[in-house]
C-alpha cells in the first residue's frame, strides 16, 4: 500500500480524514484481537454471531442517520440478513469455556468492527489506497504494542514457530483482507453505507462454503437454512 502511494506521490493528509483513517486501524486491530481471543475460549458460534450482528447493525444505524431510512424492501432485507447471520454463525461449540467474559469480548469485537466500517466510510474522500494504508499502519503499531505486552505478561501462548506454510497463510489472509476492505470502501463510495455493511457481514456463508469445499465439512441443516435466508436478503437489498 505504501509503495503504491510512493509511486503516485501522494502526500499524507491531515485533519479529520487522517483521524478517521487512524480510528479505523485502531478499532479494527482491537476488534480482531478480541474476536480471536473469544474464539479461542470456546462458544465460537455465539462469538461469531454476536460480533457479526453488531458489525452490521452499527453501520446500518449510522447510515440511516446520515443518509435517511431506506425503503421497505431494503429494511426487510436487512432484517433477513441479520437473521441469516445469526442462524449461520450461532450453533453448538466443541468447547464450553466461555461465559460472560467471552460474550463481552464478542460484543467488543462487534462494536469495533462496526466502528471500523463507519470510519472507513468517513475516510473514503481520500480514495481507496490512502485510508487503507494509514489504517493498516495504525493496526501494525497497535498489534505490535499488544504483542509486546502479552509477551511481558507471559500470555502470548505463541509457541508455534513461523514456518513457511504459516507465513504463506498469513500473507494470503492479509492480501485477501485488505482487498476485501478496499472493495467495501469502493461500495460505500458508490452507494449507501448500510447496504455495504450488511452485505459484507454475510461473510460467514462464504466461510462455510469454503470449509465444505476445502475441508470437506458438511453444513448443518441450520446453516443451509441460514444461507438460503442470506440469498433472499441479498435479493431484497439489491433489487
Amino acid at each position: 500500500m505504501v509503495g503504491i502511494l510512493l509511486v503516485r506521490r501522494q502526500a499524507v493528509p491531515d485533519g479529520v480524514l487522517l483521524g478517521w483513517s487512524l480510528l479505523a486501524g485502531v478499532a479494527g486491530s482491537l476488534a480482531l484481537t478480541a474476536f480471536y481471543i473469544a474464539l479461542s475460549r470456546g462458544e465460537m458460534g455465539v462469538s461469531a454471531a454476536v460480533s457479526g450482528l453488531l458489525a452490521a447493525a452499527i453501520p446500518a444505524l449510522v447510515s440511516m442517520g446520515m443518509e435517511g431510512v431506506p425503503g421497505a424492501k431494503r429494511l426487510i432485507g436487512f432484517g433477513l440478513a441479520l437473521a441469516a447471520i445469526w442462524v449461520i454463525a450461532a450453533g453448538p461449540s466443541p468447547e464450553n469455556a466461555g461465559g460472560r467474559a467471552t460474550l463481552g469480548l464478542a460484543v467488543l469485537a462487534g462494536v469495533g468492527f462496526g466502528v471500523y466500517f463507519v470510519a472507513l466510510r468517513m475516510a473514503n474522500p481520500l480514495g481507496l489506497v490512502m485510508p487503507m494504508a494509514i489504517s493498516r499502519g495504525a493496526s501494525l503499531i497497535v498489534c505490535s504494542v499488544m504483542l509486546l505486552i502479552f509477551r511481558v505478561l507471559g500470555r502470548d501462548q505463541g509457541a508455534m514457530r513461523m514456518t513457511g506454510a504459516v507465513a504463506m497463510w498469513a500473507v494470503g489472509a492479509a492480501v485477501l483482507d485488505t482487498g476485501g476492505n478496499m472493495l467495501f470502501m469502493g461500495a460505500t463510495r458508490l452507494g449507501r453505507l448500510d447496504v455495504a455493511a450488511v452485505l459484507a457481514s454475510l461473510y460467514p456463508a462464504g466461510t462455510i462454503l469454503l470449509a465444505a469445499w476445502r475441508l470437506h465439512e458438511r453444513p448443518t441443516r441450520r446453516q443451509v437454512m441460514g444461507m438460503v435466508t442470506a440469498v433472499a436478503a441479498v435479493v431484497m437489498i439489491t433489487i
